[in-house]
This record gives C-alpha cells, structure tokens and sequence, in this order.
C-alpha cells in the first residue's frame, strides 16, 4: 500500500505515517515496494503467521507498565504489579482455589504462545519410544496436542491447577483424545502428581518459580516417575549463547515483575535435579535455542536415597 492509503487505514497524517513506515523498515517489520508503496517485511510477515507473537507484544503493554519505575521494582517497593495480578498462581497461598476466570486469560496466551515451541522439544527428544508422558503445568493440552500427533501410541496425562486443568479436558475432548489424554487438576505443592507415566516434561514452568519451589516441583516428578523414568526441561535459559538478552535480560525483569522465579544458567538447573535425585543428566541440541532449550533427566534404575 501506498503511504497515503495507509494514513487513511490508520487515522493518521501523511507525516506521522512516514514516520511509523520508516521506524517498521529499521526494524524489518516493513519494507519499501516499488512505486512508493510498503509492504510486510520479514519479520512482519512471521509476526502475521504466528499468532503466538502478536499475543505475547500485545500482552508486554502490562510489563511496560510495570517497568515505568525499575528502580522500585529492583528495591522490592512495588508490592502489586500488572504482570503478578495476570499471573495469579505466583503468589497466591492457595493457587489451587484460583477459579476459572482467575485463569482464563494467561491459560490462553500460554496456549497460543506454547505451540512456537512444542514441535522444538519433539524434533530434539524421541518421546514416540516412550510409553505415556506427563506434562507438569501442561496449561490448555498445547504441547501435549502436538505430541498427540507426531506420536500416535503415547498416552498422555496433564496436570495443572484444577481450573486451567478443565480447560485441557475440554481440548482434548474437541479434538478427539478422549481416549488418550487425562487432565488432572491439583496443586503439586499440596498434592501427589498423577503416577503411571515413564516420562514427565516440564515446558516452560521451572525458571516461573524460586528454587525452593522449583526443588519441590522437580522431588514431586522424581517421586511420579519409575526407576529409569525420564524429565524434560524445557524453557529459555541463561547464559545461552546468542540469545543472552532474552535470559539475562528479558526474562529476568519480567519474572521479577511477576513476583517469582527467575532466569537459570544450564548447570543451575543441572544441580536443582541433581538435588532432586536425577541422575545422568544431559543438554540436548534444539532448532531455536533463543526460545527454548532442552536438558534430559534420568531416575535411577537403583533404589535413590537423597
């Protein structure tokens, strides 16, 4: 389009569109056609293409608020914050009562936003040659759909927040998995996590909480699986080359405004497992490490004592 129809699609003067256009262009949103007209460049054109964008910069309006003031935030003098009201579970002393309006919307932006990654884990570890996979925090059933696909003999089992846990029962039901995939709705600091898995995966959940919750998460998996059983932990770490502002940075004023967890170097998360009893615990290579990267636990064949 050109420049003037494109000030009348946005309300906008010929300038300030100039403007707009010129800053979208540095950025690789836009590019400039011929005959004076602009178009979606290619960054623009995946943000168009994946939904999962757009949701998670719509959804920054609320970091961007919190951060007005960091240095309030860094001193602990901002006791409520957008991003931890958006988060419930974060703080909340009975995350388990959280209803299902407290967590429609961060449910819905982890499901759109989730599937970015869920094909990252499945190309990086054989899940097929397992039996039946636990997702701990598993949200909508995102990953554990996706999963569904590329492995047809997995069974699958979810476990979440009751309320968000409804939800996944209802996506599975949409999609025809009834027979296949479970939700089960709980509080892993207050309740057992659902046995019979010989795999359990844990998908952008352990740098949202502190280590002393993040130990218990991990003891509770440890507890579920059977000797031999086998963790993925995948998320955004620290310390990874090429994308050390989205660890060092991004993720750890966002968990900050949120009131819990924080960024994880690999080896930190080596040694929570360790801690937790996994045994031969190892980095596996993913296609996008910016977004996520994958570290393969293991339970002990032998009788663990930690």
């Amino acid at each position: 389009m050109t420049v003037d129809a494109l000030s009348v699609r946005l309300s906008m003067s010929v300038a300030a569109t100039h403007r707009l256009l010129a800053a979208a262009v540095s950025l690789r949103l836009v590019e400039r056609r011929t005959g004076s007209r602009f178009g979606l460049g290619a960054l623009g054109a995946a943000i168009v293409g994946n939904p999962g964008i757009a949701a998670m910069v719509e959804h920054h309006a609320l970091l961007y608020g919190d951060l007005q003031d960091p240095v309030a935030l860094l001193r602990g003098e901002r006791r409520a914050t957008s991003i931890g009201r958006f988060w419930p579970y974060a703080e909340a002393e009975t995350p388990g009562a959280a209803s299902a309006a407290d967590v429609a919307a961060y449910s819905s932006l982890m499901s759109v936003s989730q599937a970015m990654l869920a094909d990252d884990v499945i190309d990086a570890y054989p899940i097929a040659r397992h039996r039946c996979l636990l997702d701990v925090g598993g949200g909508e059933g995102t990953f554990l759909a996706t999963v569904a696909a590329r492995a047809p003999r997995l069974q699958l089992l979810l476990f979440d927040l009751p309320a968000v846990a409804a939800r996944a029962e209802a996506r599975f039901a949409a999609l025809g998995l009834v027979d296949r995939a479970v939700a089960v709705g709980g509080d892993f600091r207050r309740d057992r996590l659902p046995s019979g898995a010989d795999i359990v995966s844990l998908i952008r959940v352990l740098h949202d909480h502190d280590d002393p919750s993040a130990l218990l998460i991990l003891r509770a998996i440890h507890a579920a699986l059977p000797p031999g059983g086998t963790l993925l932990v995948a998320e955004p770490m620290s310390a990874s080359r090429g994308s050390d502002p989205v660890g060092d940075a991004y993720f750890a004023f966002y968990l900050m405004a949120m009131g819990s967890g924080r960024p994880r170097q690999p080896t930190e998360i080596s040694n929570l497992l360790a801690a937790a009893g996994f045994r031969d615990i190892e980095s596996m290579r993913t296609r996008q490490p910016m977004l996520t990267r994958l570290i393969v636990a293991r339970r002990s064949t032998a009788v663990d004592r930690c």
